[in-house]
Formats: structure tokens, C-alpha cells, sequence
């Protein structure tokens, strides 16, 4: 909604930057795509090996932590 009102507001100011703005959005979300993708994947892949590290605690009984 945020980038919405400020598109309004350079819609407003200089509509023609608005407009390539709105061209060159769907372009660069493209571009970055695959960042986010590989993102994503290094996360999972974190995530795997600090539940494989921290297996051993949580099969022995460790503390148990209290999740509000």
C-alpha cells in the first residue's frame, strides 16, 4: 500500500517518471528473482545443518526452551 502512495505521489510530481517506473518495476523484480531463490535455498540449507548440529542436545534432553 506504502508503494502505492508514493507511485500516486511521483505520479503527481513528474508522471512521466511514474510511468517508466512502472515499466522498469516488473523488469528489475525479474532481474532479482534468482537472488531470491538462492536466498531462500542458503536459508533451508542453514537451517539443515544447525538442526543436524544441535541433534545431538535436543536427543540427550536438553533444557527445553519456552516458546511464547
Amino acid at each position: 500500500m506504502v508503494k502505492f502512495l508514493l507511485w500516486c505521489i511521483l505520479l503527481v510530481m513528474c508522471w512521466p517518471l511514474a510511468l517508466l517506473a512502472l515499466v522498469i518495476y516488473p523488469i528489475v523484480w525479474l532481474l532479482l528473482l534468482p537472488f531470491r531463490i538462492i536466498g531462500i535455498a542458503v536459508g533451508g540449507v542453514l537451517e539443515l545443518i544447525w538442526a543436524l548440529v544441535t541433534l545431538p542436545a535436543r536427543l540427550l534432553g536438553g533444557p527445553r526452551r519456552v516458546y511464547h
